[in-house]
């Protein structure tokens, strides 16, 4: 089958923003051509003859597909059930610690399969999710999300990583690492932890990488998620990459406390991390609910220093991270969220947030590309989001629900939205 998205406005240099018809075969986007109004004919590829579909898309922006680049499915929608009353890391890693014992297995698949779909509807289809290994949660986290894997995979794909509980060192972390150990051949394709969280950071971030080659694995480390200057564990994670060759990739996460730094010292260390070929994960939401409580005035934002990085030509990538749960009581599961919060928070132009949560993401997750800089190309992977818009930018500050999701080239998902006022009824917003 041959689909035709058929005069839907693509902007960049292979649609020039006006309206197109974009043709998708075999999961690829084969081409952008003017829009018409003629039925598309057959076609044939192969010696085969290919039918063709059209969905008419007039009056939507297509864009590539979204993708999460850290989430924690196993921790979403639990924000009426545990609260945080300090609203702060500790409490959050408290409330989840006290309430782990109790949850189910159902409960685990049904939350996380719930927030997936809220993501996947909003335009996400590929989503990288940290699952909790430790004491309190055992393997239960991650085999949950392994179930969910296994049952959405024709929708979305989903990555698995083993986020192992502080500490992993010393005798105390022994059983820890026995875990993550287990966790890794029970179906995590990534293995994770919080280094800045043990006594000793430093050791506890070598040991991860060497647990990770050991299992032919990539890493994503929650780094530096603190406002405290002194806290440069990305930098030494960088170093550490270039100096041992780590062979797999490396994403470091929140890296809080790079934002906190002298402009000299945000340079140095992007450059570093560029080098090492580490991706950045920046999580705007959570990091902004958490950070800085106890700065009363001139309160930090608590974001990582994403303009040094980009400027150092790291990959960096926007994330949701966590969907109305102890972390973060808000949150919708839509990457226009985070990305109109680069656009505010982290002064990035509306292009540059785009990229973030879209190829930027997929480049941090090495996933297939749908497009390069936020934009559709021919030639990339069938990855795509329609959204009832006018541009980008319209989509993502306006975030229109009425969206068009395609995974592997086939919808995956369709939101409409009728507005009814007392006199008129509209399909979509008024302009």
């Amino acid at each position: 089958m041959r689909l035709v998205l058929a005069g839907v406005q693509v902007e960049g240099p292979d649609g020039g923003g006006l309206p197109a018809d974009v043709s998708i075969v075999d999961g690829v986007v084969t081409a952008i051509e003017p829009a018409t109004t003629t039925e598309p004919s057959p076609m044939t590829t192969g010696g085969a003859q290919r039918e063709v579909e059209r969905l008419d898309l007039s009056g939507y922006v297509l864009l590539p597909a979204a993708a999460e680049p850290h989430a924690h499915l196993d921790k979403a929608l639990l924000g009426d059930r545990l609260p945080n009353p300090s609203g702060d890391l500790a409490g959050a890693i408290r409330a989840m610690h006290a309430a782990a014992p109790g949850m189910t297995a159902d409960d685990l698949v049904d939350r996380a399969t719930r927030a997936a779909l809220l993501a996947l509807a909003h335009g996400t289809t590929a989503i990288r999710s940290h699952a909790d290994v430790g004491h309190h949660s055992g393997l239960r986290h991650v085999t949950a999300l392994a179930q969910v894997r296994d049952e959405l995979r024709d929708l979305l794909d989903l990555q698995i990583v083993a986020l192992v509980a502080a500490p992993t060192t010393g005798r105390d972390g022994r059983d820890h690492l026995a875990l993550a150990r287990a966790a890794l051949e029970a179906g995590a394709d990534l293995l994770g932890g919080a280094p800045h969280l043990d006594p000793d950071p430093q050791a506890a971030m070598e040991i991860c990488l060497e647990l990770a080659a050991e299992y032919g694995v990539p890493v994503d480390l929650h780094t530096d998620e603190t406002l405290d200057p002194r806290a440069l564990g990305l930098e030494w994670l960088a170093e550490h990459v270039l100096k041992t060759g780590f062979p797999y990739p490396v994403t470091a996460s929140h890296c809080v406390s790079l934002g906190m730094q002298e402009p000299e010292v945000a340079a140095r260390v992007a450059a570093v991390v560029a080098q090492a070929g580490i991706g950045v994960v920046t999580l705007p939401q959570t990091n902004l609910f958490l950070q800085g409580r106890g700065a009363p005035t001139a309160t930090p934002r608590g974001l990582t220093a994403v303009r040094a990085l980009l400027d150092a030509g790291v990959r960096v990538a926007g994330g949701g991270d966590n969907v109305r749960d102890p972390f973060n009581t808000m949150g919708r599961g839509d990457a226009f969220e985070t990305a109109s919060l680069l656009v505010t928070a982290g002064h990035l132009l509306p292009g540059e947030a785009l990229h973030a949560v879209t190829t930027g993401a997929r480049a941090v997750m090495d996933v297939a590309p749908a497009g390069i800089r936020g934009q559709v190309r021919v030639g990339g992977a069938a990855e795509l989001v329609a959204v009832r818009a006018g541009s980008s930018t319209e989509a993502i500050a306006a975030a229109s629900q009425d969206r068009v999701v395609l995974h592997a080239g086939r919808v995956v998902a369709r939101t409409r939205v009728d507005r009814t006022f007392p006199t008129r009824e509209m399909s979509h917003p008024p302009a």
